[in-house]
């Protein structure tokens, strides 16, 4: 077995039966590799947008990877590895470079920045581990190790293949051994026995669950143990569908001041917060609005446990929730239903005007959601105003909620797509976003698939108006035809609407005719903000300045 084959088995042992990415000459053998193996290979318009597929693939299968040539591809795909390496999510970035004879001439062979090393150094800031296939004998133990460390840690992770190694069988034999962690079972023990003390004596405990309960697994186990212990359950912004939002014991997202004050003020008052995978991020806390005290807390993650003030090392995140489960913690027996009531959110000013605003359409889109639906939300008021929505099952909406970048959610649709094509995919993304990578929106009709686009048009960067007042010009953006693309893209019906009974109309039709793609230019009525933005913005643009 060839190096080359071995990467594409290691691959699909991990459940990559698709990849992301755009041909160079650095990876042509691999191209031709990949092509001759059961792996389907995605085109995409650019590198980065390669990138965001691959992450929302990962999201929902659980690893996913992508493919470019040297420098001007894997430089071009930084930004959203980056994202992936801040949110946890576990990609596999291969990377073409010049084979290792040819470096030794001396020439100076194109793509090539400083030296050989300069995209390996770049992307080991922010992958969790990275590899050069350059010794045939070791590349096999290579691609397992770094595997494994994605997979373990849940992060994106570097394979950079010379080119003259693909096609190299290693002249040993090699069977692969894995990698265990090394929990420890007394500080374990420990932490749960402690956790189950805790429980017990709370009056008023609750679960403040995490993305990391999505990235490794432990939905069902996090179910479990509210469900034994009648513990109720919010989610941070990031961690949004890691349970089901009809789920009994759902009260809702928590964003410290700028969420739902119901909700703020059920955690905050809550004598035993457990964080479960929490990332303690500026947003998930409301812009460090959020008033938790740390000796009410026990926060759980991949990377750390701490009860109180004590700190516990060596515990596996799993392992530690799995106990918990076993040990059956008691906790004071109370009425949790109706814990946050329903409240009707439509606003006087809503009611007064027919015109289109952003948190009226998300309730308006939530009506439909069901089962099969996936929501991807791009930076800004399509995130802000999308935390309204209730997601019917485990992971079914996916944000850059702690790195946002912006030009997430349209090729992201791609990799979720790819993931789940039996689901219906929802973009909700602002015009500033997607004329950075909406022409991704063109592989996905090429691919086959009918996701529904959903276009905020306020004409510009209507976050940043909000943080910084003023009439700046830089806010704006040019001011495109965008129905007009759906005739460029090769497919798909475009909808211009403005006002409220022209966005139902269009998106009852886009909901009935899951056959083709549908994108929805909504012209928002001047200066509209969701409340969550205008409550972020009060409170950020104070260190914008």
């Amino acid at each position: 077995m060839s190096i080359g084959q071995y990467l594409v088995r290691r691959l699909r042992d991990y459940g990559v039966d698709d990849l992301f990415g755009i041909p160079g000459d650095y990876v042509l053998s691999l191209y031709s590799e990949l092509e001759k193996s059961p792996i389907n290979v995605v085109g995409c318009t650019r590198e980065d947008c390669a990138g965001f597929a691959a992450d929302g693939y990962a999201r929902i299968r659980g690893m996913g990877a992508l493919c470019v040539t040297y420098c001007v591809g894997g430089l071009s795909v930084c930004n959203s590895i980056a994202g992936a390496y801040a949110e946890k999510s576990p990609v596999v970035v291969i990377s073409g470079s010049p084979g290792i004879k040819e470096r030794s001439t001396g020439a100076l062979l194109h793509h090539m920045v400083r030296n050989f090393r300069t995209q390996i150094d770049v992307f080991e800031k922010f992958t969790i581990a990275g590899t050069e296939l350059s010794d045939s004998l070791t590349a096999f133990s290579e691609i397992d190790r770094v595997l494994d460390a994605c997979d373990r840690y849940k992060r994106p992770v570097y394979i950079d293949v010379p080119r003259d190694m693909v096609h190299v069988v290693p002249p040993v034999t090699h069977g692969y051994t894995g990698v265990t962690f090394q929990n420890s079972e007394e500080a374990t023990e420990e932490a749960i026995q402690e956790t189950v003390r805790r429980l017990a004596k709370a009056k008023n405990p609750v679960i403040l669950a995490g993305v990391e309960m999505h990235r490794f697994r432990l939905q069902e186990q996090l179910i479990q143990l509210a469900e034994s212990a009648n513990i109720p359950i919010a989610t941070t912004m990031l961690g949004k569908s890691v349970v089901s939002e009809r789920h009994p014991l759902f009260i809702g997202l928590y964003e410290g001041a700028i969420g739902d004050p119901q909700v703020t003020q059920f955690v905050e008052e809550s004598d035993c917060v457990l964080l479960l995978g929490t990332f303690l991020t500026d947003i998930n806390l409301g812009v460090f609005s959020a008033k938790l005290d740390p000796g009410r807390c026990i926060l759980v993650t991949s990377e750390t446990l701490r009860i109180s003030h004590h700190h516990f090392h060596d515990v596996d995140l799993k392992a530690f929730l799995t106990g918990l489960i076993d040990a059956a913690p008691q906790t004071t027996e109370r009425n949790t239903a109706n814990l946050i009531p329903p409240r009707n959110t439509e606003s006087a000013d809503e009611a007064g005007t027919d015109l289109l605003q952003t948190s009226w359409m998300i309730r308006e889109l939530n009506k439909r959601l069901d089962e099969d639906t996936i929501v991807i939300a791009d930076v800004g008021d399509s995130l802000f105003a999308a935390t309204e929505l209730t997601i019917h099952e485990q992971s079914e909406f996916l944000s850059p909620a702690y790195y946002a970048s912006m030009g997430f959610s349209i090729p992201a649709a791609l990799g979720a797509a790819t993931a789940k094509p039996d689901h219906r995919i929802v973009v909700l993304v602002g015009d500033g976003a997607f004329q950075m990578t909406g022409q991704e929106l063109s592989t996905l009709i090429r691919q086959g698939h009918n996701p529904i686009v959903i276009l905020l048009d306020n004409h510009g960067y209507g976050t940043e108006r909000y943080l910084h007042e003023g009439e700046w010009k830089y806010n704006e953006i040019a001011k495109w035809n965008y129905g007009d693309l759906m005739k460029v893209y090769g497919g798909g019906v475009s909808h211009l609407v403005q006002t409220k009974s022209e966005y139902i109309d269009a998106l009852e039709r886009a909901w009935n005719e899951n056959d083709s793609p549908h994108l929805i230019q909504a012209k928002l009525k001047e200066n509209d903000a969701s409340q969550t933005l205008r409550k972020l913005a009060e409170r950020l643009s104070k260190s914008v300045g």
